[in-house]
């Protein structure tokens, strides 16, 4: 009885460490077709405190007179100064499946040399998307989080105060086509192409199925065939796969950051037993410059500069030490600690055991 509950209990916990790296497919792959759309748009800013574009930039200037005029304004453009105006390109992300009267963000950000947009207003701009057509329009107070003031002396500025955004100022106008609708075939892209990840969902949905509803044609796309069951019915067939849990397969993966001394390895990361070796040069050199002159009222000599260097030289004295074979993610760790080296020193020693052949993952430098 004691060994069938330890058995029992044993075959419980191993599940429960299996589906604790499992992932929901809707987070590693998407539909075709349900993707974003970015959007952007040329504006102006107005209401600006003295800090819009300068008459050295022309085009706020035009935009303005060709603004007038379409309101029944005719001027001159040779008679029109401005301060408080600033020419901005307006961007936005159109999300999959918006509709007609939802609301967008958009981020503002100033063309020509503005010092701040901050308290501005964006007045109506047409978003349009790579086929030139209309997608939305944005309007609405800037809001930058930021301050720019200064005089001739000192100035004093937080944040950056030339681009902010506006919340929900954006107003889609125009729908997407429903890449969904009437489609008795789908096709699942995975974001992260792999031949096993893409062969763990196929049987995971195969299974939820219990039919051939799955098939694979590459590492990055699962051919889905909507069952007779769920026909005309895409959404519900749609949600009730995307909550499959699936454990993803990661390469063996080093990351390098030799910038910020950063250092993030993969969970399949391996190394072969190896010796290291690792000793740090330091070479200081301090300059001390003493100027020699003549006593006072002789009657020959110079005064001169006469230079002082003291240099000195520290090698640090390192022992050949074994790495051993790692059989986890945390044996690697704990061999490389072995080594007592700062992270900076270790993205020097990774490389060397990759040169050698003994790191079995690919060591990527960023």
């Amino acid at each position: 009885m004691y060994l069938t509950r330890l058995i029992t209990l044993s075959a419980l916990l191993m599940l429960l460490a299996t589906s604790a790296h499992a992932i929901r497919i809707k987070d590693i792959a998407s539909f075709e077709g349900a993707r974003d759309n970015q959007l952007l748009g040329y504006g102006l800013v107005v209401g600006l405190n003295g800090t819009g574009d300068s008459d050295q930039t022309r085009f706020p200037i035009q935009s303005v007179v060709n603004m007038l005029e379409r309101m029944g304004i005719t001027i001159n453009r040779s008679d029109i100064t401005l301060k408080n105006v600033a020419a901005v390109m307006v961007t936005a992300t159109l999300p999959p499946f918006a509709k007609q009267g939802n609301h967008l963000d958009v981020t503002v950000s100033s063309l020509g040399d503005s010092k701040s947009i901050a308290g501005g207003t964006l007045i109506m701009t047409p978003l349009k998307g790579a086929d030139n057509q209309v997608y939305a329009v944005a309007q609405g107070s800037v809001l930058t989080n930021s301050f720019a003031f200064g005089g001739q002396a000192a100035t004093a500025q937080k944040n950056h105060p030339t681009a902010g955004r506006v919340p929900n100022g954006g107003l889609v106008e125009r729908e997407l086509p429903n890449m969904l609708a009437g489609k008795s075939v789908l096709r699942l892209n995975l974001m992260q192409a792999d031949f096993t990840t893409a062969t763990r969902i196929e049987a995971a949905i195969n299974e939820k199925f219990k039919s051939t509803v799955a098939t694979t044609t590459d590492p990055g796309t699962v051919i889905l065939k909507i069952p007779e069951s769920y026909a005309n019915h895409t959404v519900e067939f749609a949600a009730a796969l995307e909550t499959l849990e699936v454990r993803p397969d990661v390469q063996a993966k080093v990351v390098l950051n030799e910038r910020t001394g950063t250092i993030v390895m993969g969970e399949n990361v391996r190394i072969s037993t190896v010796a290291v070796s690792h000793g740090n040069l330091s070479l200081v050199i301090k300059e001390t410059p003493r100027v020699s002159q003549p006593a006072p009222f002789s009657k020959t000599g110079d005064t001169v500069v006469v230079p002082r260097t003291d240099m000195k030289v520290v090698e640090e004295s390192r022992r050949l030490m074994m790495v051993p074979e790692g059989a986890s993610i945390g044996d690697v760790i704990r061999a490389l600690n072995l080594l007592g080296v700062t992270p900076r020193d270790l993205i020097g020693i990774l490389q060397a055991i990759k040169a050698a052949g003994a790191l079995q993952a690919e060591l990527t430098i960023i």
